[in-house]
């Protein structure tokens, strides 16, 4: 993508397709605007930063679609004031735009290349409350404390009934459940005391949720 008025194009298209689905949060549209997509796209598919397309990233890994990454946003329901964990860092555009609504997102990758590199790309935007950390999300540190959301951008195979300790009473989670080869649900997850309540969003096609950090990377 060449140039600002590239970038104002490509989000102002993001804009009219996402209103077309009834997503005009005006909050997280101005944290878009305000994290240019395309410094967390890479050079060769630029042109591509704000397309429905997923594009791949360092380490094998991708990035979702620009419309896909924000409805997610959406239905996360986030809030100012709120601590976010996100497991699945990837190229970093999600916990960057997180990070404006937010006051404090942890943001965990299996591939220590992607936490780095995310890392930069958020000192180069000037975001200072995102913690970056590197292995496996689902054990990570408990003295991160408990958290008012949580985005996961992996497939469970049934309810991920161990996050819910790392919520607060009427906290959300967003994740994917379902086989790897199979149908798979979006789900928005509400803590009521110690289980979840489930919302079934919208189908989609995540890798699954791998324990343990990358072995190399």
């Amino acid at each position: 993508m060449n140039g600002g008025l590239n970038e104002k194009e490509g989000f102002a298209a993001l804009v009219l397709r996402l209103r077309a689905e009834g997503i005009s949060d005006k909050q997280l549209l101005m944290a878009v605007e305000n994290t240019p997509r395309s410094l967390f796209t890479p050079p060769a598919y630029a042109d591509a930063a704000y397309s429905r397309r997923t594009v791949p990233i360092d380490c094998g890994e991708f990035m979702e679609g620009a419309d896909l990454s924000l409805k997610m946003l959406h239905h996360l329901l986030l809030q100012p004031g709120q601590r976010v964990l996100e497991i699945g860092t990837g190229s970093g555009f999600t916990a960057a735009v997180m990070s404006r609504i937010a006051e404090r997102v942890v943001t965990v990758d299996r591939y220590k290349t992607l936490s780095k590199l995310a890392a930069q790309r958020f000192a180069h935007l000037g975001l200072t409350n995102i913690v970056v950390g590197s292995g496996d999300g689902q054990s990570h540190s408990s003295q991160d404390g408990t958290f008012d959301r949580i985005l996961v951008t992996a497939a469970f195979r049934d309810m991920p009934r161990a996050f819910a300790e790392r919520l607060v009473s009427g906290g959300k989670m967003i994740a994917a459940i379902g086989e790897a080869e199979e149908p798979q649900m979006l789900v928005r997850l509400t803590k009521i005391g110690s289980r979840f309540e489930r919302e079934d969003l919208f189908p989609v096609r995540f890798q699954p949720l791998l324990s343990g950090g990358a072995a190399v990377l």
